[in-house]
């Protein structure tokens, strides 16, 4: 008899119909879900879902309820002796809540805070002999390792689960890539360059010559200079001074659609990330990459989709970007994102 395959997923809050849009077409049935947060049902011994709008995926074991760090630990336990009663060991501990608010309202950015940070603690001291093998919680895990992962739905309402490590987001505890910059950000933007840089694979070197259209303030461009890159930014509005007055950088203070080719001369990667509506900006990407002297090895392109009911646009923007021949095209909506998506486009 074959097992069913029990799913809960992380998402953005205000993803969870796409989400569920997605999985129902591969065969699953919807359970429990709540704004971040969405669990289904397979018939069969199938792969964890995956999507463009999954930020992290693991089979449940099961919820549970703890008021305290010995009600939980204790809980723990049973799960675990229930569902792996030959008690092998789990390589990772990652411990986060789901996200409380869509990202950016009130500050909020998603990843493990300090009431899961402080319950990681507990629950690894309560499990580790003999169930984890890592020597703390929430340490980014290798390729091919096995995470016991346990989210935070509601007030004291856990669920816990397992996942195999593989791609980069689901190394990262919650699918949050871990950043502790070593000066402050210039905005929020160097974070999802980060998360881009890292989840597509691109091997970015220094001295590389990069450029970012829609580049004001300046949170991408400190990334990359931060890598070692040279960057041409490119924006009417102005840069912050500590990026505006970096010897690597140059700002030409323009839109990207009004400069001659010979700009983009000598550039290997081409960050995208303003507010126009997606289909100016693919064309303005278009005009730019399919031109005879381009020579980018690959493209980080953020789109806005404003309402999750325009998700159903990325297929045609995926559509187009394979028009310009490229080698490879992913796209994900990163943990970082808000309404938007991330396209790695691979041009080499």
């Amino acid at each position: 008899m074959t097992k069913p395959t029990f799913a809960m997923l992380c998402c953005a809050c205000g993803a969870e119909n796409v989400v569920k849009t997605e999985i129902a077409e591969e065969g699953w049935r919807l359970a429990f879900s709540r704004p971040g947060f969405v669990t289904a049902k397979h018939d069969g011994d199938v792969p964890l879902p995956s999507g463009v709008f999954v930020r992290a995926a693991s089979r449940s074991i099961g919820q549970m309820r703890g008021s305290n760090a010995n009600e939980l630990v204790r809980a723990v336990l049973e799960k675990l002796a229930a569902y792996d009663p030959h008690g092998r060991c789990y390589d990772q501990l990652h411990v986060w809540p789901k996200d409380r608010l869509p990202i950016g309202r009130f500050g909020f950015e998603p990843g493990p805070d300090e009431v899961s940070e402080a319950v990681a603690r507990e629950v690894f001291a309560g499990v580790s002999d003999p169930w984890l093998k890592c020597d703390a919680a929430n340490r980014i895990a290798q390729p091919g390792d096995r995470v016991l992962d346990l989210v935070l739905v509601e007030p004291s309402h856990w669920f816990l689960g397992t996942h195999d490590a593989t791609i980069w987001p689901t190394r990262w505890p919650g699918a949050v890539q871990p950043m502790q910059p070593r000066f402050d950000p210039i905005s929020r933007a160097y974070y999802k360059a980060a998360e881009s840089i890292t989840w597509s694979g691109f091997d970015l070197k220094p001295g590389d010559l990069a450029v970012e259209i829609g580049s004001a303030p300046g949170g991408t461009c400190g990334r990359l200079l931060e890598l070692g890159l040279r960057v041409i930014g490119i924006d009417p509005a102005e840069m912050d001074p500590r990026i505006e007055q970096h010897p690597n950088f140059q700002h030409i203070q323009a839109r990207g659609d009004d400069l001659p080719r010979r700009q983009f001369r000598g550039a290997k990667w081409l960050l995208v990330d303003f507010n126009v509506k997606p289909d100016q900006a693919l064309t303005i990407i278009q005009n730019i990459v399919t031109h005879r002297q381009s020579d980018f090895l690959g493209l980080l392109i953020t789109l806005k989709i404003g309402d999750y009911d325009s998700a159903e646009l990325i297929e045609s923007w995926f559509d187009r970007i394979v028009s310009w021949k490229p080698s490879k095209v992913q796209v994900r909506q990163l943990a970082r994102n808000r309404r938007e998506v991330c396209f790695a486009v691979s041009m080499g």
